[in-house]
């Protein structure tokens, strides 16, 4: 803490600001903070499970094997350096072989993945041309269906394309130097020009590509296509041929979540030439496996990503190993970390907090004075029907059709991808299950999933100083709890308000009530827009408007939690001299602690539905507690004036 600067000025500065002024970002990362401690905690966990499991060699079950396998073979550098590029020579020697548009279709199709995940990741872009999803649909939620998404740029966004600014322009030219370096290190001939026209057909992507704040409107995305659809609302691409690579061949429809984008895009791989597609496909492919490469092709990739991102020095191989293991068998991993740092215990203890701040949240609903009594029952049914899943899931992935091979790291990660693929397409047409998770249990994340109204808390997040089963009433709510009030709350932001208790895309407001909502919305929105972290970037108070609400809401319901279990004993200070109301905020403000590079800070602005962690800790000014709290008077820098406040739930 910070103890000289006054709440009411920076209230982030006076919980971190001596944290800030004397830790440097690790040289290996793009920011540091709260967050990234629990990650590294994490990883270091998971290293020393993989690591046992090393030693028990052949004594240990499938499964563990596997683990061990795939991520021993990532760290055999010697294999990978030996084998060079020979690993992707079939699928270079395919992409060759692309001599017409329907070869073209089978394989842009024959390579979607379900990596994408349209409702609560922020990656709306693929390096695949298309994105796939596979969720209940927006209509009907009690059934799997396909989503296809925009995707097939290199870079994080259309803006990096698009915006005319120094630093954008400045980013286009050092990406297109890294496409010359990574097409002589493939042995390209002419890489320069291969260079030039690949990154020509990416400029034409971008440019039918929606915007991020587009992207993030669920209704503007409920566009379910039959499949004789797709030859009129999007011609030219053989979409028969496609839909049979992608094993979509019976679905009898799929919602198109960027209409206008998948118009583009087919007309693109209709009239592009196939040369410029397939030496796309070729760049791509290269790009996408790098990781998987000799250590030339490592040093390259991560020389572009860290214009991107201003991390110094690479992670670790062990730390990269570690990422990939997760991403190719997060759930053998997964089981295998909450048997050892997950506790019952704490399972039970969280448990009694989502309950309580559930309640909490119902509470506020039934006081508002501007809802109606139906709109109130609708809402009061979403949480009633909300499905919570603490720490890990009821069910466990079945990985036993997965080859994995000591020795061959880009297949075990190519055969993994397509696994997951895979599983994911069976789902199609099937029953949902509401309690499956979205996330691995070693994931330092949380999330909601609207269409199931279910939330996800995994092992990892639920750690000090987010949790501890032996601190403070007002240190846990303030921070986990606040946490849980968050996810709660996306249910009622402006894209999670749109969902009934069953998930459906549907209107269960009053018209006065959601226009009371959405007036009420566009206060936050004003005021995010007048957070300039940069001088030349203020943030997106309309693309973080969700997280913000949600930011709001939790906090508020999580303080009210708090009051209700503190039972009144809110006043007494302890022995740092905090009251427990000033050490709820306190801890909500330091579970925001982080700094981050310039770089980071500006890809973030542009694509990220969350603010900066700084002015996520400034929701605080709406909430009439704190300023008793602290005492925070007029013409303090932070001081909203009470008919300024926003308040949303």
């Amino acid at each position: 803490m910070d103890r000289s600067v006054a709440p009411g000025d920076d209230f982030f500065a006076f919980a971190n600001g001596t944290w800030l002024k004397s830790t440097a970002i690790p040289p290996d990362k793009s920011s540091y903070g709260t967050w990234a401690i629990l990650s590294d905690r994490a990883e270091q966990r998971t290293r020393e499970l993989i690591e046992g499991l090393a030693t028990s060699g052949s004594t240990g079950s499938p499964d563990e094997r596997r683990v061990a396998d795939f991520f021993a073979s990532f760290m055999d550098e010697a294999t990978i350096e030996m084998k060079g590029m020979s690993p992707l020579e079939p699928f270079l020697q395919k992409i060759a072989s692309i001599h017409d548009r329907r070869d073209l279709a089978t394989w842009v199709c024959g390579e979607l993945r379900t990596d994408v995940d349209a409702l609560n990741a922020t990656n709306f872009y693929t390096d695949r041309v298309f994105g796939v999803w596979i969720s209940p649909p927006l209509d009907e939620p009690t059934r799997y269906e396909a989503y296809l998404l925009q995707g097939g740029l290199g870079m994080p966004d259309r803006d990096y394309y698009l915006d005319s600014s120094a630093e954008m322009a400045k980013t286009r030219d050092k990406y297109r130097a890294h496409m010359r370096a990574m097409l002589k290190l493939s042995g390209v001939t002419d890489p320069d020009g291969v260079a030039r026209r690949v990154y020509a057909l990416e400029d034409k992507i971008a440019r039918v590509h929606a915007t991020r704040t587009e992207s993030m409107d669920a209704k503007g995305a409920n566009n379910p296509w039959q499949r004789a659809d797709f030859a009129t609302k999007a011609p030219g691409f053989d979409w028969n041929t496609c839909f049979a690579a992608a094993g979509l061949a019976a679905v009898p429809r799929i919602t198109v979540w960027h209409p206008s984008a998948v118009k583009g895009i087919a007309a693109l791989l209709a009239n592009e030439p196939v040369d410029v597609w397939r030496q796309y496909l070729a760049f791509h492919l290269v790009e996408h496996w790098s990781a998987f490469l000799p250590k030339t092709f490592v040093d390259e990739r991560f020389a572009w990503s860290s214009v991107l991102s201003g991390a110094q020095e690479q992670q670790p191989r062990w730390k990269r190993g570690i990422q990939w293991t997760n991403i190719a068998l997060g759930g053998l991993v997964g089981k295998l970390y909450v048997q050892r740092y997950f506790s019952p215990s704490s399972k039970q203890q969280l448990q009694g907090m989502v309950r309580n701040i559930v309640a909490a949240f119902d509470r506020r609903v039934q006081a508002l004075t501007w809802m109606n009594p139906q709109t109130k029952a609708n809402a009061r049914a979403k949480l009633g029907t909300l499905v919570v899943g603490i720490g890990y899931p009821d069910s466990w992935r079945d990985y036993s059709s997965l080859e994995v091979a000591r020795g061959e790291a880009l297949l075990n990660a190519w055969r993994a991808e397509r696994f997951d693929y895979d599983v994911n397409r069976a789902k199609l047409g099937k029953p949902v299950d509401r309690a499956e998770w979205a996330m691995d249990p070693q994931t330092v994340n949380a999330l909601n999933l609207p269409i199931l109204n279910a939330l996800n808390f995994p092992a990892a997040v639920l750690e000090a100083p987010f949790f501890d089963p032996s601190a403070s009433v007002a240190a846990n709510y303030g921070a986990i709890g606040a946490i849980i009030g968050h996810e709660i709350s996306h249910s009622f932001d402006d894209q999670g308000s749109q969902f009934d208790a069953s998930g459906k895309m549907v209107n269960w407001w009053a018209p006065e009530d959601f226009a009371h909502f959405k007036e009420t919305s566009a206060k936050l929105v004003q005021q995010y827009n007048a957070y300039t972290p940069l001088p030349d970037l203020h943030i997106n108070g309309q693309l973080t408007l969700s997280e913000n609400i949600a930011d709001l809401a939790g906090l508020a319901a999580a303080f009210d939690a708090y009051r209700e279990a503190a039972k009144g004993q809110t006043q007494q200070k302890g022995p740092d001299g905090f009251t427990s109301d000033q050490e709820f905020f306190i801890s909500n403000a330091q579970a925001w602690r982080s700094k981050a590079r310039e770089p980071l800070m500006r890809q973030q602005i542009v694509t990220d539905g969350h603010a900066l962690d700084e002015f996520r800790a400034a929701t605080v000014r709406n909430v009439d507690a704190w300023y008793e709290a602290f005492m925070v008077q007029p013409g303090q820098k932070r001081y909203l004036a009470p008919p300024d406040r926003v308040r949303v739930w």
